[in-house]
């Protein structure tokens, strides 16, 4: 398979609300519009990916569904979404893979994570060299 684009599709039980979250508690750029005017789907810059907020379900997903989203400053970050009322799961501590994670849930509960990769972390090195 030739994968030429993604995105993560959200359908959240009140699509204005979750995409005000997104938009505005978050921060996310939109990236793109569509629909009609009435009820409009959104689909947001997500670092190196997309988040398309669309449509409407008749439940929250629960715990089968979790965003990952790295930072550069998880306590700033925490700092910030508290300022906001955004409902923090677990504060920012340091995981024993060494990314220091912060949980937070949209307006459905979705679960995301919002991670800060340490500058001694493995993942911040240059590994083409390691390969052979």
């Amino acid at each position: 398979m030739e994968v030429l684009s993604s995105r993560v599709l959200l359908h959240p039980t009140d699509p204005a609300r979750s995409q005000r979250f997104y938009r505005d508690t978050l921060g996310l750029a939109v990236y793109r519009e569509f629909g009609s005017p009435e009820a409009p789907g959104l689909v947001f810059h997500l670092g190196n990916g997309l988040l398309e907020v669309s449509g409407r379900a008749a439940a929250p997903p629960g715990e089968a569904v979790a965003l990952w989203m790295q930072v550069r400053d998880v306590h700033a970050e925490h700092r910030r979404l508290l300022g906001e009322k955004v409902r923090i799961l677990r504060e920012p501590r340091e995981e024993p893979w060494g990314l220091v994670e912060l949980w937070i849930a949209d307006p459905d509960g979705v679960r995301i994570v919002v991670v800060e990769i340490p500058e001694d972390h493995p993942l911040r090195r240059d590994q083409r060299g390691l390969r052979r």
